[in-house]
């Protein structure tokens, strides 16, 4: 299956520079990739309406009436996973693309030793997003990727798993824990956390990224402390 790239850029002598960079790292990597290039936001824009199956989106941030930070908000409407890269000349526009979960930023000229790094995180990105927690509910599969799950907890012979829905099944946390990867960690005897989605934690409690606040069960402070440092 082949990786597909955007490479969003107005200047084609820039769009090309990076294309070859792909080429090699796809060629030293053994990886098949899709590559196409749009001079504009607006560009590709049109044509992401009617194709959304993107892995990595290389944007140029200062481009012509549409900039790669204002391209990037409306892909991020409804696709969390795209990895986004953006590609600019000036390093003070790096503080730009928080509100977006940009995967890193490269400045113009772009060093082709980094973007290799950046492809290959953005490959190990693509892999954990596509792994799944399989739950039969009502004698259907339900598949929830593992980067939706916020956390999970126990209540009596029950565990809900909350992501962008929550679902309750009879099964026991020990079980999920064997399913799950090194991106959760369990907390005291009730509860799994998703890594990713922690902001903040104290002594008695934990902040989502949803803004849920969760208590920490006593003794679970520095537990949770060497796993967030770990697995970062």
């Amino acid at each position: 299956m082949a990786y597909r790239i955007a490479i969003c850029d107005d200047s084609k002598a820039d769009a090309d520079f990076v294309q070859d960079i792909i080429n090699h790292w796809a060629q030293e990597r053994q990886v098949t990739v899709d590559t196409k290039v749009f001079p504009s936001a607006e560009s590709f824009l049109f044509h992401y309406e009617e194709d959304k199956s993107y892995d990595v989106l290389l944007l140029d941030i200062e481009m012509g009436a549409m900039d790669g930070v204002t391209m990037a908000k409306k892909v991020r409407r409804d696709n969390e996973t795209v990895q986004i890269v953006f590609i600019t000349g000036y390093s003070e526009y790096i503080a730009e693309g928080y509100e977006v979960a940009a995967l890193h930023y490269l400045v113009k000229p772009v060093n082709a030793e980094k973007l290799h790094v950046v492809l290959d995180k953005a490959l190990e990105k693509q892999m954990q997003n596509e792994r799944c927690l399989n739950l039969m509910l009502s004698g259907e599969m339900v598949r929830i990727p593992f980067y939706q799950i916020g956390y999970l907890e126990v209540q009596k012979n029950y565990v809900t798993v909350h992501g962008k829905e929550d679902y309750t099944v009879k099964r026991t946390l020990k079980e999920f824990e064997e399913e799950l990867d090194e991106s959760f960690c369990r907390v005291g005897r009730g509860m799994i956390l998703n890594l990713k989605h922690i902001r903040r934690v104290t002594r008695s409690e934990v902040y989502l990224a949803d803004g849920a606040v969760l208590p920490l069960p006593r003794g679970c402070y520095e537990q949770l402390n060497r796993a967030i440092i770990k697995y970062t």
